[in-house]
């Protein structure tokens, strides 16, 4: 499961790497640029409830799930390929979220009803493989596109996507997976009633909302800010961004392993206020150590924080409805991240690349004030996290 989300993850990461090309060869604005995030979180807000609910109510077919996620993140770099309008590219993003949202209600539901008692760590370790898809991804298609063009590279991806997701759904295939038994119309909506009425849960998205907003933001103009400000060409481009998520291999167990020990809240409110005062300082260096020296220390939380949120919520939901309640958790977000990339292209038309940083490290410290009002109880007085509380 982690491998298959380091491949998944090397998917959406490529698309950042590709950024400044598409770009320049559609001329694009940054307004357009804000769009195509959009539309990539439109596309997988829209698939999360059905796949959250696919993932709930059809466990022994988990399989061709991921399969048909992995499947398709290949299959959006072809059309990425040889579009020719700004219509087709938006095509690509609607595929790429799409493939993201398939992916993750399954394989989180799955983590987290097998290691219901160390939730955090689970889904920390499952989270180890998005930050090796995510770190080495951009560096190793960094130094490919010194050596050849970006579409042909895209094209190139399409193979072992379609390999990988035959390996995926015969491997997955030949295990049941443990998952509730008789799962049943009622017990299922009673499950999803027993999410609305807890006020912790929404407190939480709410945060989280906060923190997707501000990496929405700098996912969408960091690699130009590095390119068009700094001057980076692809393979320090790609460093840089591996930067971003490197650390996270390092820091992700050990945020779960804490959150298990003690809290969530434990881990999440100095992360948070962490970030933000990163956040300020990204744009202050001229380039050089510093600068790598900042987004490396963002990469220690820029990903895993969102693993241990996810967890502080499975830990109040029914055993019924993980995935849904995963999805639900995702759709809230998208909703509220949606136009988080178009209102950071304004900014940074009318006022410049920095201040959509200053704008990030807003949204963090807001993060971390909803936090300061959340109350999680330690993992020891919860009853192995199965949401009997």
């Amino acid at each position: 499961m982690t491998f298959g989300h380091a491949v998944v993850h090397w998917y959406q990461q490529m698309f950042p790497i590709f950024l400044p090309f598409i770009k320049t060869d559609l001329g694009l604005s940054e307004i357009q640029v804000g769009g195509l995030m959009t539309a990539k979180q439109g596309a997988s807000g829209l698939l999360t409830l059905p796949s959250g609910f696919a993932a709930d109510a059809f466990n022994t077919h988990k399989g061709l799930i991921l399969g048909c996620a992995l499947a398709m993140g290949g299959c959006a770099y072809l059309v990425a390929s040889i579009a020719p309008t700004y219509f087709w590219i938006l095509m690509f993003l609607v595929m790429l979220g799409a493939a993201s949202a398939l992916w993750h209600p399954s394989s989180v539901s799955t983590l987290s009803l097998q290691f219901a008692d160390r939730r955090g760590t689970a889904l920390a370790l499952h989270g180890v493989g998005a930050s090796v898809g995510d770190s080495v991804g951009p560096l190793c298609i960094g130094a490919l596109l010194l050596m050849v063009g970006w579409k042909d590279l895209a094209q190139w991806h399409m193979i072992p996507a379609l390999i990988l997701a035959l390996l995926m759904w015969k491997t997955v295939r030949q295990y049941s997976l443990a998952g509730p038994g008789g799962l049943t119309r009622r017990s299922y909506f009673a499950g999803v009633k027993g999410v609305f009425a807890r006020p912790t849960i929404f407190m939480v998205m709410i945060a989280s909302s906060f923190v997707g907003m501000a990496r929405l933001s700098v996912t969408t103009f960091l690699p130009l800010y590095l390119a068009e400000e700094m001057g980076y060409g692809p393979f320090w481009l790609g460093f840089h961004w591996a930067l971003l998520y490197a650390m996270g291999m390092f820091s992700q167990p050990l945020m779960g392993i804490l959150s298990d020990r003690f809290s969530r809240k434990t881990v999440l409110l100095p992360c948070f206020a962490i970030m933000g005062f990163l956040y300020l300082l990204l744009p202050a260096p001229d380039g050089g150590f510093l600068l790598a020296l900042i987004i490396g220390a963002l990469g220690l939380f820029f990903y895993g924080t969102g693993n241990i949120a996810t967890a502080a919520v499975l830990d109040v939901a029914s055993e019924q409805v993980q995935g849904t309640t995963q999805s639900f958790m995702t759709l809230f977000q998208q909703v509220v991240t949606l136009p988080a990339p178009m209102l950071a292209g304004y900014i940074v038309s009318q006022f410049g690349y920095s201040t959509v940083f200053y704008y990030s490290s807003a949204l963090l410290f807001s993060a971390a004030t909803v936090w300061t009002f959340i109350q999680i109880p330690k993992r020891a007085e919860m009853s192995n996290g199965s949401g009997n509380l």
